[in-house]
């Protein structure tokens, strides 16, 4: 075998052990993604039936046939179970306010149903997962960083509804970044929870009220024009 076969032959078997090498790295981390879904649906039906704070990393790991030590290579602290639970339902919160930004619907009828989407999920959870709803009061009152991470994102999402209804015309120009502030700032009672439950039986003001005078506000070009706090001082 001439010297140019032979190293042909090494790179060839070492680009197959490389390949190996990547491949077993990619299953183990494909496992490591699917263990760790396995876990936030389990620690869900937990919560479900016991309560976050009555679940125990003990209850997930018999729930999933596993030691807790297992449970604890994915996740250091019961707190982060919490959490991940957490994040994956407001996840399914921003994915629908995603789809709702993207709809072909007006600006004003996409925050109508941005904010709308969130009511109505909040106020299902409410009625029937109590114990889930549990969890978001605890992350909303314990100020945990995902709820903060959450509201950055909706923010996020009702500010380019905004602007993009400023740059079709169905808005006047202004600051789209102050006007989503206001917004999301006077729709507090529809998209805050414990707000939700709490005036669940008041009748006025309706969600369409609260939207007709946010969109009546928005209208107004002069009050997107207010100085800021900086301006001021």
């Amino acid at each position: 075998m001439n010297e140019n076969l032979k190293i042909g032959v090494m790179a060839s078997k070492l680009g197959e052990a490389r390949d190996r090498r990547e491949n077993k790295k990619a299953k183990s981390k494909l496992k490591e993604k699917d263990t760790r879904r396995l876990i936030i649906e389990a620690a869900k039906r937990l919560f479900l039936q016991m309560g976050f704070d009555k679940t125990t990393v003990a209850d997930i790991a018999r729930e999933l046939q596993m030691s807790p030590a297992n449970v604890y290579r994915y996740f250091a602290a019961k707190s982060e179970i919490n959490e991940a639970v957490c994040m994956d339902l407001l996840g399914k919160i921003e994915a629908e306010a995603e789809k709702i930004a993207a709809s072909r619907s007006t600006a004003t009828q996409r925050i109508r149903n941005l904010i709308g989407a969130v009511e109505k999920t909040y106020h299902k959870q409410y009625k029937f997962d109590r114990k889930l709803h549990d969890l978001i009061d605890a992350a909303i009152s314990e100020n945990w960083a995902i709820m903060r991470w959450h509201n950055e994102r909706m923010t996020e999402i009702l500010e380019q509804i905004i602007a993009s209804g400023m740059a079709s015309g169905e808005f006047p120009q202004g600051d789209a970044t102050l006007a989503t502030g206001l917004v999301y700032t006077a729709c507090i009672r529809f998209r805050d929870p414990r707000l939700i439950v709490a005036f669940e039986q008041e009748l006025e003001p309706t969600l369409d009220q609260m939207i007709g005078f946010c969109l009546t506000a928005i209208g107004g070009a002069t009050i997107l024009n207010f100085p800021s706090k900086e301006d001021r001082t």
